[in-house]
């Protein structure tokens, strides 16, 4: 699909993912996994904290589970290392946290039966007990490289003043399932961006590589707008588009190069004034490709014609560092930034995924500033499908959608977050420690959330300070952990 982050083989582990999910009867997301289940017939007395604790281990069988411990704040000293929050320095607000909603994902979830989709759609987007709340979606115009095939709304050759402009292809499953999950979220977010323009429209007539043909740029915005109030007709507001998803990829399928001049000018002489034109106050977001060009976004946002245009800037980390993300917003602080798309791979190793995606998305991303953070597909067949030919063949869905639903790493990655960081909360002080990474936020409703993820090679016991007072607590080597107090 991109450039691939590899790791090492863990062949067991959506056998073990099936096996920690099955153990709750109360919630899919409450289990102790494995071993450490609590016999159904025996009683566990919850016992009182000040702090709850949230706990997934390296080895897959301690997933997303309430841990039953007491941590209460005191007014104490000790050697450990603290990390200490501070909620009176605030960073950024934070939108949500989610997944990447593909044609195949819709297709996957919309072919379950009513009550399994019912179920499932709760657990996905509800905020109540037994679900994980996600609060930011990324959907795609036309087909992605995880759609079944290759298709636009209009593949009319040279109709450009877009008469054939349809959006009856997503009528069966994509429109079907967002409205299910406008249902239970009314207030989601939604960014839809497209891989490729109409054929007809680009210099190669073909869905893969080729750009945007200069007389069709017109056409071409007017093709969002289009987009845009259909969809609205439907009942579904797009928050954001992106032009382009990875306009320096034009070896996807499907896929169009689109230069940052290009993407300037686009929005700049057509995307940007028929969006003012139309009353369309959806936001218009840069660059959606890897950190290792942040020039791309800053060579736009340094026009001044179009800059008042353009909302912010969105990035993958397929490529460079999540460090990149800063300096963009030190040159253009009035500009926001997002974290659209990483995909964890068919044979990633879990505790690996965990780490390197914990460390750089949840932690990383949002220390640098994004407001949000989505993982790639939502959800995929046993065989990593619905796929183009050409598209990309490993990704693993946060879902695995077959004869069961099996929940896989990215599940847990973005649960540690969607579930306890809500939209409106803001990003608050935290003390970074080399071995004890870690992000906290501040709720709407006064509450604090604290994600720390244990690097070294041992158990670390650390303590959490806040006003004053500690929360000592013990962390598992590899594993993350959210806070809540």
């Amino acid at each position: 699909m991109k450039k691939i982050r590899k790791f090492s083989l863990l062949v067991t582990i959506l056998g073990l993912l099936t096996i920690a999910m099955g153990c709750s009867k109360k919630s899919p997301i409450n289990t102790g996994g494995g071993t450490k289940v609590t016999p159904p017939d025996t009683v566990v007395t919850p016992v009182k904290s000040d702090v709850a604790m949230w706990l997934t281990t390296a080895d897959g069988l301690t997933l997303l589970s309430k841990q039953n411990v007491a941590l209460k704040f005191q007014d104490a000293s000790n050697s450990n290392t603290t990390i200490n929050v501070d909620s009176t320095v605030a960073y950024q607000s934070i939108d949500g946290f989610g997944f990447c909603l593909s044609g195949g994902s819709a297709s996957l979830i919309n072919g379950l039966d009513e009550t399994r989709k019912a179920s499932l759609l709760k657990e996905l987007f509800d905020t109540g007990d037994g679900s994980i709340g996600i609060s930011y979606i990324r959907i795609t115009i036309g087909a992605s490289d995880m759609s079944s095939g290759t298709f636009s709304y209009d593949d009319v050759a040279g109709d450009t003043n877009l008469d054939n402009f349809s959006l009856a292809k997503e009528e069966t499953d994509l429109i079907p399932i967002l409205k299910k999950i406008i249902a239970i979220n009314p207030n989601i977010k939604i960014l839809a961006c497209p891989w490729s323009a109409p054929a007809w429209m680009k210099t190669n007539n073909s869905f893969t590589q080729g750009s945007l043909k200069p007389e069709n740029f017109g056409p071409y915005a007017n093709y969002f707008v289009k987009y845009i109030q259909g969809m609205k007709a439907e009942g579904i507001t797009i928050d954001a588009i992106t032009p382009q998803n990875e306009p320096l990829n034009a070896y996807n399928t499907p896929a169009m190069l689109m230069v940052s001049a290009d993407e300037n000018k686009f929005i700049k002489e057509n995307l940007g004034p028929a969006f003012k034109a139309a009353g369309i106050t959806t936001k218009i977001i840069v660059y959606d490709h890897n950190a290792d060009h942040p020039e791309y976004a800053t060579e736009i946002l340094a026009d001044p014609v179009t800059n008042p245009y353009v909302d912010g800037s969105a990035f993958h980390l397929y490529g460079g560092s999540i460090n990149a993300l800063g300096p963009v917003h030190t040159a253009y602080p009035d500009k926001n930034i997002y974290f659209t798309e990483q995909a964890t791979f068919q044979g990633d190793n879990y505790g690996a995924a965990m780490t390197w995606h914990v460390s750089n998305l949840l932690v990383g991303a949002t220390r640098n500033w994004s407001r949000n953070v989505l993982e790639w597909v939502l959800a995929t067949d046993p065989n990593n499908g619905p796929h183009t030919n050409g598209g990309c063949a490993t990704c693993l869905g946060a879902v695995t959608i077959g004869s069961a639903v099996t929940r896989n790493v990215a599940y847990y990655i973005i649960a540690h977050a969607s579930k306890f960081v809500r939209p409106g909360a803001v990003r608050i002080a935290s003390d970074q420690q080399n071995t004890l990474l870690n992000v906290a936020f501040k709720n709407t409703d006064g509450s604090k959330v604290l994600i720390v993820l244990n690097t070294a090679t041992g158990d670390q016991t650390f303590n959490i300070k806040f006003k004053g007072e500690i929360v000592k607590t013990t962390l598992p080597a590899g594993a993350v952990a959210t806070y809540t107090w």
